[in-house]
């Protein structure tokens, strides 16, 4: 019996002993999220390489989107479905990506990529998203092109809503104030071509307060200059400097602001006196100086989330058209044509956004076709 029992003491230690090295052997290689899914949900490697190949096609992909973005369709299993989408976006901008299930345990994977060059093809990735929130969120730092890849899980089955946005970085700076009252923009002519405009000019009445657009510390108050009366707020977080000028009065005894706080009120001093009253509003940034601040304040739409993701649509079309153009955006101005359709061609449906199907053909390519050109496959 005394055997025994000292047999079965050593297997457990040895089991417990698998069990923290299995668990320190994770820890020590940091498996990604998808290697972390693959293990955990015992997908074999044929289909873990399936899904992943999936990836490098949708890179290639070159479909553009104006923001906000939505999108609805219905996921099935191992239909290796993978969603790319193309967007110019400017610092401060903040671009968030969020997919909807009926099923709250669906995962779903999301990865931002920003391109390298105007040269290049080539994309790189910076920010992953929440598989378990099915949300992507993160703050631009630099301007150019981005893609935005979502991919579900393997057996993903259930309806889905994909919306994408963008949200400034701050609050607007004047009071009340609106995209609409920016009347001269960065990189705009001054002094007969001697200089360019380092900032925006938002239009506002006399007297109307300007607010702190983040929380952050007054380093100056004053006047002097081209600025006038002016304030410099210091953004820590972002290690920037932002700048307020011809100011018709300062609120006195600034020190630290929070979002939202008034710091003075619009008016036209300095160079600006012969102008209508207005807030010059700019951004420096450490080792980089003046950058342009429209992103970080310029106010966006929300997407118009529909009340139910239920809606049915078909998993393939056809053309039913005997002129179909297949195009890189839901629209049909502003947009390229990827290719000709042929009447009766059969397509994989990925999705819907109002009136356009977004599609992959026989070539396994994504574009974008108007519902009018096309019918259901019984």
């Amino acid at each position: 019996m005394r055997s025994i029992k000292i047999f079965s003491f050593f297997i457990c230690l040895l089991f417990f002993s698998c069990s923290q090295l299995e668990k320190a052997e994770e820890l020590i290689t940091g498996l990604s999220e998808k290697e972390q899914y693959k293990k955990d949900r015992e997908i074999s490697d044929e289909i873990f390489e399936i899904w992943q190949s999936r990836i490098p096609q949708a890179l290639d992909d070159s479909l553009e989107i104006e923001l906000p973005y939505l999108e609805t369709g219905q996921l099935k299993p191992r239909n290796f479905a993978i969603y790319s989408y193309e967007t110019y976006l400017m610092p401060g901008e903040v671009i968030e990506a969020e997919t909807t299930t009926d099923s709250s345990s669906t995962l779903v994977f999301s990865e931002l990529y920003k391109k390298t060059d105007s040269e290049s093809k080539d994309f790189q990735k910076i920010k992953s998203g929440e598989p378990q929130t099915r949300n992507l969120k993160f703050e631009i730092q630099e301007k150019g092109l981005y893609k935005i890849l979502i991919q579900p899980e393997i057996e993903a089955n259930t309806p889905f809503q994909i919306s994408i946005k963008k949200s400034p970085t701050y609050l607007f700076p004047v009071l009340n104030g609106q995209n609409a009252d920016i009347g001269s923009y960065w990189g705009d002519i001054r002094d007969g071509g001697k200089r360019n405009h380092k900032g925006i000019d938002i239009f506002a009445k006399k007297g109307t307060p300007v607010i702190a657009p983040t929380q952050g510390r007054v380093g100056f108050t004053g006047e002097k200059g081209l600025g006038g009366k002016q304030v410099w707020l210091r953004d820590s977080k972002r290690k920037q400097s932002l700048y307020y000028a011809h100011l018709d009065s300062i609120v006195p005894g600034l020190r630290r602001v929070n979002a939202g706080d008034t710091l003075g009120f619009v008016g036209n001093t300095g160079n600006a006196r012969t102008t209508p009253p207005h807030l010059h509003f700019g951004i420096y940034r450490r080792n980089e100086g003046a950058i342009d601040p429209l992103g970080f304040v310029y106010l966006t739409e929300e997407p118009e989330n529909k009340e139910s993701i239920e809606e049915q649509i078909s998993s393939r079309i056809k053309v039913n058209s005997p002129t179909a153009n297949f195009r890189n955006k839901p629209a049909s101005n502003n947009s390229s044509i990827i290719k000709k359709g042929k009447f009766g061609e059969t397509l994989m449906v990925q999705g819907k956004t109002e009136d356009w199907f977004h599609v992959r053909d026989s070539l396994d390519r994504s574009m974008f076709i108007h519902e009018s050109l096309v019918r259901s496959v019984n």
